[in-house]
């Protein structure tokens, strides 16, 4: 990893038709990527996955896709603040066609997966919503593809929303051994910031190792930007006050069972006693009830 950037920033790796398109072999490792397609009003995609299975996930606007000789249409979202969305499951060894009548943005997580499972359709009311943390470190986890919610072989997604002023993913944690409560799992980050009257926002994110195993990542993120974490404590996200921040969290690794498991960094795991009897902020969940969509 010591040649390849952890930090990638907006459109600096599109190739393909993709704006953001990074593969095991791109970032370094053995499993985890990320393609995100921008398709404009009547725009059409063929997608091939090779060896990886894959999610079509909308980030803004709607599409249909095609594999397999079946269809399904996603009904989207306006934006990724707009609450969870549904979402097509495509196999390994395929080809998929994404079209959209209207345009849109569209992330493609991915991991290099053994099974070939069934192409399949995730409705949005499916997806499990969590409150994690406390005060200024509350967030909002959408768990579509973890574990315990949806089938894959290898791929473990979810999107996190922070709201601005807000510490994400801290304590630091990390999972890169294999031991009792805890797997090894590559993990990409995927950012999007709400805009301010002025333009876009701005959020930072951490990434450190071990004296043996050295990672450092301490980056200004926008939206469009990617952060790698092949190993080592990642936390906090911030989002900056003012900016609500969203990620996409993709992940995969080696494992034979396909668990999510994480141990906190020992130096400030005692954060998460300091959240007992602390409401969850008020602004959570995502949308509020007087949201537009």
């Amino acid at each position: 990893m010591a040649a390849v950037s952890l930090h990638l920033g907006a459109s600096s790796t599109a190739r393909d038709g993709y704006v953001t398109a990074v593969d095991p072999e791109a970032a370094g490792w053995g499993y985890s990527g990320l393609r995100v397609l921008e398709l404009a009003a009547g725009g059409v995609q063929e997608v091939t996955t090779g060896p990886d299975e894959l999610l079509v996930l909308p980030l803004a606007g709607a599409c249909s896709v095609e594999c397999d000789g079946e269809r399904f249409v996603l009904n989207g979202r306006s934006g990724v603040f707009a609450g969870p969305t549904d979402f097509a499951y495509v196999p390994r060894d395929a080809v998929a066609v994404v079209r959209s009548e209207h345009g849109g943005r569209f992330a493609l997580p991915s991991a290099r997966a053994e099974r070939r499972l069934p192409f399949r359709y995730g409705p949005a009311e499916n997806v499990p919503v969590e409150l994690r943390g406390a005060g200024n470190c509350s967030r909002q986890v959408n768990n579509f593809c973890t574990p315990e919610a949806f089938e894959a072989d290898k791929l473990i997604a979810c999107e996190v929303l922070t709201p601005g002023g807000n510490w994400s993913s801290y304590p630091p944690h990390k999972h890169d051994t294999d031991r009792p409560g805890e797997s090894v799992l590559e993990e990409i980050y995927y950012f999007e910031i709400a805009e301010g009257p002025d333009g876009a926002g701005v959020a930072y994110q951490r990434v450190y190792g071990e004296p043996d195993r050295p990672v450092e990542v301490l980056a200004e993120v926008r939206t469009g930007d990617v952060v790698l974490i092949p190993h080592g404590w990642h936390g906090p996200s911030m989002a900056a006050p003012g900016y609500d921040l969203y990620y996409l969290n993709v992940m995969a690794g080696p494992g034979a069972e396909r668990r999510w498991l994480i141990c906190d960094d020992p130096a400030h795991a005692w954060v998460r006693g300091t959240w007992d009897g602390v409401p969850v902020d008020p602004r959570l969940p995502f949308p509020k009830e007087d949201t537009k969509s």
